[in-house]
């Protein structure tokens, strides 16, 4: 089979490398999406990136909610609206303009709504890795939320990570147990158009770096 790896090997073939590198270049952070529903065999396949997903001692620390009642993603849509109004306050002029204008939440019109939740409390693992950086478990989840990334990119579908949003209010809206902290807020879709250039690259707010900086110590 073209491009397929030899199990034991070690490395994947050449053409895989070059399919994985295209697939890095064309993750993009979606936020206009087509309001068709995602068919759930597709989005099992495509969680499955958390069951394979490297954690601090083996923790698996995530804890995914899928927000789907209208109660509960008005009330996801009103956090945002409230920290993006508060967010443009912190520019001026033009930088404030160029803000105002962006598209930065796909909440209205994704199908599918997802928050990742870091449970700093899991007893699974031990500990292990974590006594000195018990920070470890959130970088756990932020790296399964990339595997997850990648795999509805390679179906296909695009994904948007919110930021802008109070998460001790989101955690309050939907009923979050106390210790689970909140790591991502995910819109899940298909997206209108394919770029393979960031959207805030596009607009003008700022430039991707050319080349990665390595220190030598």
């Amino acid at each position: 089979m073209k491009g397929a790896a030899v199990i034991g090997e070690g490395a994947f073939s050449a053409d895989f490398r070059a399919e994985l590198a295209e697939l890095l270049r064309w993750r993009r952070d979606v936020r206009h999406f087509r309001r068709d529903p995602v068919d759930e065999a597709v989005l099992a396949r495509c969680l499955d990136a958390f069951r394979l997903a490297p954690s601090v001692g083996l923790s698996e620390p995530w804890r995914l909610i899928r927000v789907h009642s209208e109660g509960a993603r008005a009330a996801v849509q009103a956090n945002f609206e409230t920290a993006n109004a508060a967010a443009l306050t912190g520019y001026d002029g033009a930088r404030a303009e160029l803000y105002a204008g962006l598209k930065l939440s796909g909440m209205r019109e994704a199908p599918v709504h997802l928050a990742v939740f870091c449970d700093d409390s899991a007893p699974k693992g031990q500990g292990l890795g974590a006594r000195t950086m018990p920070e470890m478990r959130r970088y756990s989840v932020a790296g399964a939320v990339m595997q997850l990334w990648l795999l509805l990119r390679a179906e296909g579908l695009g994904m948007g990570w919110v930021s802008i949003l109070d998460p001790d209010r989101l955690a309050r809206d939907l009923g979050i147990d106390d210790g689970w902290r909140l790591v991502a807020y995910l819109c899940i879709g298909w997206p209108e158009a394919q770029e393979n250039t960031p959207e805030l690259e596009r607009m003008g707010w700022e430039r991707r770096a050319t080349h990665v900086r390595v220190e030598t110590r």
